[in-house]
């Protein structure tokens, strides 16, 4: 994260300002949540540093992404073949990576370790992630933003500046962008920069807080996070 100063600002999101959960709930007939609603942003390959954006009228790149981030988790999941197929469910996953589906430790995993993907690279063999659910001004559904084990360490110190100025996760607008570079044995790829370029509003960080809490509450009651620990 960039240390810059932020600037306190009226952000105008719609979601923070109007009935925006009765419309969903309302659209929805009350039906639960399901991945396949969300627009799900993925990690660019080839060391791409442009983000491609689901929109009403196509994709398009952007540079970056800004918004509030209302939460995330933090899943994992082990394959036992080396590249599985889009929305093959995993052998063991963990919501949280800490305790496996099964009450399992995950730390004490063999997979866990580095270097257990193929022996070749330090990868490990369970994927971590980290999925971000981010509000943007001009919708009330948040996007999914799946960031990959190689940035997760640098969102992880994002969070930790932010509470260090005992500032909430979903108090700030964040812009995300990427940077491109290499791994040990040359393969480009994109690393995941994330910068508070804005404070919201006593007012809005409340109503932030509050829309969060409620929209995670839809999440967990229905099958969304489960269906985040599919291959994608």
């Amino acid at each position: 994260m960039q240390e810059t100063a932020m600037t306190a600002a009226d952000t105008n999101y719609a979601a923070l300002k109007n009935n925006a959960l009765d419309i969903i709930k309302n659209n929805l007939k009350n039906q639960p949540l399901s991945l396949q609603l969300f627009d799900i942003i993925k990690s660019p390959s080839g060391g791409s540093t442009s983000f491609t954006i689901p929109t009403l009228s196509g994709e398009i790149m952007e540079k970056s992404i800004t918004g509030i981030i209302l939460d995330y988790t933090t899943p994992r999941a082990y394959w036992d073949t080396p590249d599985p197929v889009e929305g093959t469910p995993p052998v063991c996953f963990s919501s949280d990576s800490l305790v496996s589906h099964d009450g399992k430790v995950c730390a004490d995993c063999p997979f866990n370790d580095f270097g257990s993907k193929d022996g070749e690279t330090n990868a490990k063999a369970c994927k971590e992630s980290v999925v971000l659910f981010l509000l943007r001004p001009d919708n009330i559904m948040p996007i999914l933003v799946r960031v990959p084990i190689s940035s997760k360490m640098i969102f992880q110190r994002y969070m930790t500046r932010l509470i260090g100025k005992m500032i909430p996760v979903s108090g700030v607008v964040t812009k995300i962008t990427l940077e491109k570079t290499t791994n040990k044995t040359g393969q480009p790829y994109a690393l995941y920069n994330f910068e508070a370029v804005e404070a919201l509003s006593t007012e809005e960080a409340e109503n932030a807080c509050t829309f969060g809490k409620k929209f995670m509450e839809l999440v967990n009651a229905s099958e969304v996070t489960k269906e985040l620990q599919k291959a994608g």
